[in-house]
Order: C-alpha cells, then structure tokens, then sequence
C-alpha cells in the first residue's frame, strides 16, 4: 500500500549474487488444483447423460449398431460410477434415474437390433430391481418381443402381468395393453377371446383400430348382424382432431397468415392428417367387409353402410363407398348396374364427376362401345384436364380409330400431366410403331421398362421393334429375358425359333421350336417348321408325328394328309401310303393330286383299281378346268391388279413373316416333288391360317381408370391396424 513504510521489493539486506525476484518467479507454478470426489461424480454422469442422448440419436437415424455401441459404452460408465461412489463413502446416494435411464436404452438397443435374448434378459434386471418404481410396465415390452418371436402363450402371460401393474387411472395405458392381448389372440385364432377384449375396449376407451379389428374378428367368425353394430360403433369413435377452420386466417393480418402457413404443414397437422386417413380406409375396408361381393344381398347391404356413414362425422366417405360399389358390380361382371351408379356422378363435384366418367369411359372402351367411350373420355377431360387416365382414353378411342398421330398427342398430354402414367407410355409406344417411327416407338419403350423391370410386355415390344429395324441379336437378346420372366410361353420360344432360323442357327431354332410344340402342341407353323426340318434330315418317321397333328388340327384342309401320305411313300412304307391316300380320296374325291398318286400307285403295284381311278381322275380334271376358266374369265382383271400391286414395296411389319412363309411354301411344295408327274404340283403356297395370340393381345392400347378392379382390392382383404403394440 502507498503508506507502508518498507519500499514494495527493495531491500537493503540484498545479499551478493542474489538476483531481483520481486515476483518470486523463481519458486516454480503454482501446484494444480485438485477435483473432489464429488465434481469427478459430477463430471462422469454428464458423461453418461451424454452417451445416452447420442445412442437416441443414432437409433433415430437408422444407425442401429452405433446406437447399441454407445448404450454399451453408457452401461460400462454408469458401474465405473456405481463403483467410483462406493469407494467414496457415497454409496447412499446412487442415482436411481439414470441408473434405470441407462439400463432401459440398452435394452431398447437389444431389441432394436433383434437381439432377444439380450434385450429379456435386460429387462428381466429391470423389472426384477425393487428399486425402481412403476417397472413392471416393462412387461409390455417383454410381451412385445414374445410375439415378435410367436410364442403367443408367454406374449400374452406377460401382457396381464403388465395390466395388473398399471392402475385404472391409467385408461389410455391400459387399453393398449388388452389391444396387444387380443392381437395376440387373432394371430392364434382364437377369436372370441378376441372379440371379449375388443369389446370391453370399445366400451370405455373407444378407437379406431380397436374398433376396426372388431369388425375383423366378427367377419371371421361370421356374424354378420354383431358386424353391423361394430360398424356403428366405429363411424362414431370420435377422432380428437380440431375443425379444418384453424387453418383459415380470420383476417387480412399478414403476421396470421404467416403462423397459419406454418403450422399447416408441421408435425402436429401432418399427424391429424394420418390419423383421418386411416380412419377412412378402415371405415372403407369394413364396408367392404361388411357387403361381401358374391352375397345375395349385396346392393341392400353397401346401401345400409352409406347410409350409416351419411349420418356419421365422415359424410364425404359416402361418395367413395358408392364408388366401390360400382367396382364391385363390374368384379360381378354387372356392367349395367355399374354403369347406372356412375352416372349418378354427374353432378358431383368434378373431381368425382371426371372419376366416374374416366370408369364409364373405361368399361364403354372394354365393350367396344368406341363413341360412348369417346364421349365419356371427353367429359371425364372437360371435368378435370389434368386427369392423365381420361386423355389416356381419348387416345385409346382414337387409336381404335388409326388415327395414330392425334392418339399419340393425347398420350403426350397425359405424359406432360402425370410423367409415370405407364399406360400412356405403353401406348404412345404402340403408335409411333404404327407410324413407323421405330426410333421414337424404341425411346418410349426404353423408358417404360426402366419403371417396369420386369415386363414381359414390354420387353415383348422392344424385340419386335429391334426386329423391325433389322437387328435380329437384340431382337433375341431382348426375347432372351423374356423368357426368363415367362419361361413357359410359347409363342416367344416360337418368336426365338424364327429368328434363330433366319440367322442360321438350325441347330438352336430346333430347340426353340421343339420345347414351344412341347408347351403348346397346337401351333401351326411350328409344327410345319418341324415337320419340314426332319424332312430335310430324312427322318421321315419323326416328320410324319407331326403333320398327323396338323391333320388333326386342321382336318379340313387336305395339304396335310397329302404330305403324312407322301412322308409314309418316302419311308418306304407303301400300303401304309395306298392307305391314306383312299382315305383322303374318300373325303376329297375331287383332289386330282390324290387322284394322280392313286392311278401311279396303282398301276406300279398291279391293282385292280387302277381303271377306276383313271376314270375319277378324268373326270376331276375336266372338272377342274372348267372351274378354271370360270375363274379366269371372271376374275382376270382383278388379279391382274392384285400381281401388278404385289410388286411394290410390302408393309415392314409383315416382310419378315412373308419371307419366310415363301421359303417354307417352297420347302413344302418341294417335299413331294420328285420326277413323277403325280408329284409335281401337288402342293399350293400354305395359307396363315393361324395368329399368334401374344402380338396382337400386346398390340392392344391398355385403357386407364381412375379406380382400378383388380386382386389387391377386394373385399376379402383383412389386415390388423398397423399400430397395435405398444412400446
């Protein structure tokens, strides 16, 4: 201080050699403060704290193995703490809550990874702690892993152990454990044990998927009239959502407007907004349910559940319940009573105006009512433009029209409006390859088969455009993975034996061939295809197999048993050959071919017939050439017209199919011909008198609806609500 008398770091006493240190910095650091016990304590349980809140985050991320490791790594610090307390003296005051808080996170984590036997084990150590309070209730979880693993018996003992810890103040805690129990009793199949739980929760804590599995549980043991009266019950669960008028700003006040923007789409609203959803498509499945398709009574009773739900907090349902009663009628094949309930959308809302008339437009199309589809397609698109499905129609009744071009800017449209409408894809396709923009045809089918990998149609449909384009290796290339869908179609085996053939490849086009006639022993060219092959082999035996089948397909036409006939002659196999040939003589006895083969037959095997047929074969011929020259005379002109056209250029869709039909025609008309002059033109160009059913089924336009018939919804579909148990 300024009146101390000594002067601050002078000393006369100064002895020699001592330096200056009025600092006393010569003395070192100062030494480092120590924790106590209590912050170490202190400093560790923030740790832990630490550790936990980090393994939730990862669990809520989907990182389940971090989140494991730190609830483990949490575990091992907490005893380190227990211990670190004990050494200190301060055993007594051990914390309870994170001890538990700790111990539950790992067990979560156990069971989050699906390990069980880990995660029972934890809980067990919990439950069986009389040191923390309220921790029977873990036996819900220990329940919820004994059904993840079906033992029912052990799930629903430890749910009534977890019920009888919980108080009945706790009504909402106590419902969801007997909705867990009765899970567990559906998936064993005992439903009436079922329907007592359901019931006794619908009596003092109503909800929507207890009420809904209700009405499950009575369907499947088949009372219809208790169905009725859970169906009452369940349009008047009450959903705890707020008017939509909150959502509305009551003034002009720019901040108003600014809340209400923001909490229209946050967390609270989306989950009110998933909530009436599923209520709807409960309510929806249980009318269904209740109004089975194939009931006598069945218009009464979907009648009865409009009704119910007019009069309920869920009056627009009443719209979509009359919308699938329309559905249901077109699965009963009842076009007509379908068609009256759609009308009835007429003065509807548009949206629901454009959906019934996309659907009237639909069913006209399926009935080739092509005006009445036209007009409903236009109706369905003057209700609502942006409606992909209705410009799919139009395009279809346009495309039914060949008017290709206009078809493909209706798709293009519906394209702009919806970019997955795959029907509109599909077509669009279709009609650029009518057009004959191969290329453009080729784009969209790429790009329909990026969104639908495993398409046999569409892989169909770009083998046939790169055969157009006259690259056979990825026309096969694309049949190839066809096959792998559809192993078992013939007609791509067939489609893979014709280009194998028209690349060279005898010996892969037989196998093609062979294993299409195998699947489908019916189909005419492939049967002439094989028939001509054995005959080039000289295995007339295995040939004469399968012209027989051609006889009997076609017993009419009188080609086939002239060449069974010639194939049993090259055999060898004469009487057989006389045989078949006055069989055919006595069905056609006007075939001078058959006639010609009977008189040389005849004579070369010393007949007494020989006379006879010569006489038949006179008469035919005579016969022949005044029908001849009838034709000639009459239609002369006519074919002069047609041989002078067959010289232009031929339809691209139809040179391959023509090609190789004149090198088979030619193999056929060679087969019986040799230097006897009953052989010589005894076969005409084979007619194609077969269509293979698989081109011109895919060469269809696909029509759309707003509202699909189809497997996945009907009425037999029963699944339990999607949150039952409880964690």
């Amino acid at each position: 201080p300024m009146s101390a008398v000594k002067a601050a770091g002078y000393s006369s006493t100064l002895t020699r050699g001592s330096a200056f240190d009025p600092l006393g910095r010569s003395r070192g650091p100062a030494p480092p403060l120590e924790d106590t016990p209590e912050e170490k304590i202190k400093l560790l349980e923030k740790k832990i704290n630490t550790l936990i809140e980090e393994s939730c985050m990862a669990q809520s991320t989907g990182n389940l193995q971090l989140a494991l490791d730190k609830a483990k790594e949490a575990d091992r610090e907490e005893r380190a703490l227990v211990k670190q307390r004990e050494q200190s003296g301060s055993a007594d005051h051990i914390n309870l809550d994170l001890t538990y808080s700790v111990q539950l996170n790992l067990a979560n984590q156990y069971e989050k990874n699906e390990m069980h036997p880990e995660a029972l084990s934890s809980y067990k150590a919990i439950v069986k702690n009389k040191m923390f309070s309220n921790a029977g209730r873990l036996k819900v979880n220990m329940g919820n892993i004994y059904y993840k693993q079906k033992n029912y018996h052990k799930a629903i003992k430890f749910y009534r152990m977890a019920l009888d810890q919980v108080s009945n103040a706790h009504k909402d805690m106590r419902s969801k454990i007997k909705h867990s129990i009765a899970v567990v009793f559906i998936a064993m199949g005992q439903y009436s044990d079922a329907i007592a739980s359901l019931e006794d929760i619908m009596s003092e804590t109503p909800n929507i998927t207890a009420g809904f599995n209700l009405i499950l549980c009575y369907h499947a043991a088949g009372d219809r009239e208790k169905m009725k009266k859970a169906f009452q019950k369940l349009i008047s669960v009450p959903l705890g959502i707020s008017d939509e008028d909150k959502y509305i700003p009551p003034s002009d006040d720019t901040s108003s407007k600014m809340v209400i923007e923001a909490i229209k789409n946050d967390k609270l609203s989306q989950m009110e907004r998933d909530l009436k959803a599923r209520a709807e498509k409960y309510i929806t499945t249980a009318a269904k349910l209740i109004c089975p398709a194939m009931d006598t009574s069945f218009a009464s009773e979907f009648d009865w559940c409009v009704d119910m739900v007019k009069n309920s907090q869920y009056v627009q349902l009443a719209n979509d319940l009359e919308f699938h009663k329309a559905m249901a009628c077109l699965r009963q094949k009842d076009h007509n009573q379908a068609k009256e309930i759609l009308k009835t959308f007429e003065k509807k809302d548009s949206k629901m105006k454009s959906a019934a008339a996309t659907n009237l437009s639909f069913i006209y199309f399926q009935e080739k009512d092509f005006d009445q589809a036209d007009k409903y397609a236009d109706l369905a698109m003057s209700a609502d433009h942006y409606n992909s499905a209705a410009l799919t129609n139009k395009g279809n009744t346009v495309f039914v029209k060949q008017d290709y071009e206009k078809a493909a800017e209706f798709y293009k449209e519906a394209l702009r409006n919806d970019s997955l409408c795959t029907e509109s894809l599909h077509n669009l396709g279709l009609a650029y390859k009518r057009l004959n923009h191969l290329e453009e045809a080729l784009d969209c089918f790429l790009k329909l088969h990026a969104i639908l990998k495993n398409s046999d149609q569409v892989m169909y449909q770009l083998a046939d455009i790169y055969e157009l384009m006259g690259d056979r290796q990825q026309a096969i290339k694309w049949l190839m993975q066809v096959i792998c869908v559809t192993p078992t179609d013939p007609h791509v085996l067939a489609r893979l034996g014709k280009l194998h053939n028209d690349e060279g490849d005898k010996s892969q086009a037989l196998q093609y061939y062979t294993e299409s006639f195998r699947l489908f022993p019916c189909k005419i060219d492939v049967i002439e295809w094989l028939g001509v092959h054995y005959i080039e082999s000289q295995f007339f035996e295995k040939a004469t197999q399968y012209f027989e089948r051609a006889t009997l397909i076609q017993p009419t036409q009188v080609k086939w048993q002239l060449i069974v006939a010639s194939c049993y002659r090259k055999s060898g196999n004469y009487q057989k050959a006389l045989e078949t040939y006055k069989g055919i003589h006595r069905k056609f006895p006007e075939n001078v071919d058959c006639l010609r083969v009977l008189v040389r037959l005849s004579t070369d095997m010393d007949l007494k017939e020989v006379q006879e047929y010569a006489t038949k074969l006179k008469k035919a011929e005579k016969m022949k050439e005044i029908r001849e020259q009838k034709v000639k005379s009459g239609q002369g002109n006519t074919a002069g017209g047609r041989r002078e056209g067959s010289g232009g250029s031929a339809d691209s869709n139809h040179s391959s199919g023509s090609n190789r039909g004149e090198r088979l025609s030619a193999k056929m008309r060679s087969l019986t011909v040799s230097n006897e002059p009953y052989e010589a033109d005894s076969q005409k160009e084979l007619d194609a008198s077969y269509m293979d059913p698989l081109g011109p089924q895919i060469e269809r336009p696909k029509t759309s609806a707003m509202k699909r018939v189809d497997d996945d919804d009907d009425f037999g579909d029963e699944e339990l609500g999607d949150d039952l148990l409880p964690e």
